[in-house]
């Protein structure tokens, strides 16, 4: 038997061992098929050694009809996930057909209005395997602020998706939909890490991102859109590039042509406010920088000096 396959169920039996009080650290994931691209010693190098890639971005972020200055981190992680109740496993080892091997996406984003402070994150999960596994398995979302907080909850079914939407304003209440068979925006960011290849392109029904549905408080609902994949201006780099016509949006995403496909930045552009005057504005990320660490392992007072490496304040 090869050695990074002792290596790697060497690290499974150590994480099953881990107390329940560590229950939230990712534990190191087995090896999987590879997506179809690079190979699978290329993929396992990469994603397979008990780290998650971070990347800090400069963000300027559209809300209220100007522009605010902000940060935004995605960090990038593997993890063994229940195909049925769509959480981290706890002991994967003992799991048996459960368990599928998923590339997992924190996408954080905070930025100041006035005096209050935003802080939002959306979490994406969605399987290595996609010839098996085609489908991302759940995205969920949480938005914090001054007036209050709001949670929505995507899970894939065997019709499609259920979205639960939990939100502070009367109108919006607490709702369970049923949508249909379409594209997640949110999936885009892992399926671009997987296989850029496979991203949908021409005329696509998807569902817009859910930090733009809670910015907006629009329906959490289908559009239609249409999608392009094409060389960027940046030597080296892509473009995906996704169109609302009828919502009058364009978000563009940023990334490295070869693997691993590190996004480099994004740009979305919409009216920005309420009302039919309110200016259509351009919230844009730029990267920052980026490492790769087992980040769950640094969380001392003196770990602090990562967040410089990254550039970010030194308070979230």
């Amino acid at each position: 038997m090869p050695i990074r396959f002792l290596c790697y169920g060497l690290a499974v039996l150590l994480a099953a061992g881990c107390s329940a009080d560590r229950s939230e650290t990712p534990a190191p994931v087995r090896p999987a098929s590879a997506p179809a691209g690079p190979t699978a010693d290329a993929f396992g190098d990469y994603w397979y050694q008990g780290e998650a890639e971070l990347t800090s971005y400069t963000l300027e972020q559209a809300r209220y009809g100007e522009v605010h200055p902000g940060e935004a981190v995605l960090i990038f992680v593997t993890e063994p996930f229940s195909r049925r109740r769509h959480v981290k496993l706890d002991r994967p080892g003992q799991a048996g057909d459960d368990e599928v091997t998923v590339l997992k996406l924190n996408m954080t984003r905070s930025f100041i209005t006035g005096i209050y402070p935003y802080s939002m994150m959306a979490s994406v999960f969605t399987p290595v395997d996609r010839r098996t596994y085609p489908h991302t398995l759940k995205v969920t979302t949480s938005v914090q602020e001054w007036c209050g907080h709001t949670f929505t909850q995507i899970n894939r079914t065997r019709r499609g998706y259920r979205a639960r939407l939990f939100s502070y304003f009367e109108r919006e209440g607490d709702r369970d939909v049923s949508l249909p068979d379409v594209w997640l925006e949110d999936a885009l960011w892992t399926t671009i890490r997987l296989g850029p290849d496979d991203l949908p392109t021409g005329e696509v029904r998807m569902l817009p991102g859910t930090f733009y549905q809670r910015l907006r408080h629009v329906d959490l609902a289908p559009q239609v859109a249409t999608a392009s994949l094409e060389p960027a201006e940046e030597p080296g780099q892509r473009v995906y590039t996704v169109t609302y016509p009828d919502l009058g949006r364009t978000l563009s995403i940023r990334f490295r042509a070869a693997f691993p496909h590190e996004i480099e930045g994004w740009t979305e552009t919409y009216r920005s406010g309420f009302g039919p005057d309110a200016p259509v504005l351009t919230t844009r990320a730029d990267r920052k920088a980026r490492l790769r660490l087992d980040y769950w392992t640094h969380n001392s007072v003196a770990d602090s000096t990562w967040r410089a490496r990254l550039g970010l304040a030194s308070s979230p």
